[in-house]
């Protein structure tokens, strides 16, 4: 049975933490910015983490599992 590729989406848009949690960054960042506060802006730039009913799809698409 051949070796299972990853998707490169995911590869792209996720990364692992030490822990095993997998970091994400947050949507509504890439254009249409004038309309938007600075605060959420601000805030949108930091990193989330992917919640605990993504991460089984999450890790399957970087195949971890």
């Amino acid at each position: 049975m051949p070796k299972l590729k990853t998707k490169s989406g995911a590869k792209k848009r996720f990364k692992l933490t030490g822990t095993g949690k997998i970091k994400r960054k947050h949507a509504y960042k890439s254009h249409i910015l004038t309309k938007k506060e600075t605060k959420q802006k601000r805030n949108l730039t930091k990193t989330g983490l992917v919640h605990v009913a993504d991460e089984p799809n999450v890790k399957h698409m970087l195949r971890l599992k």
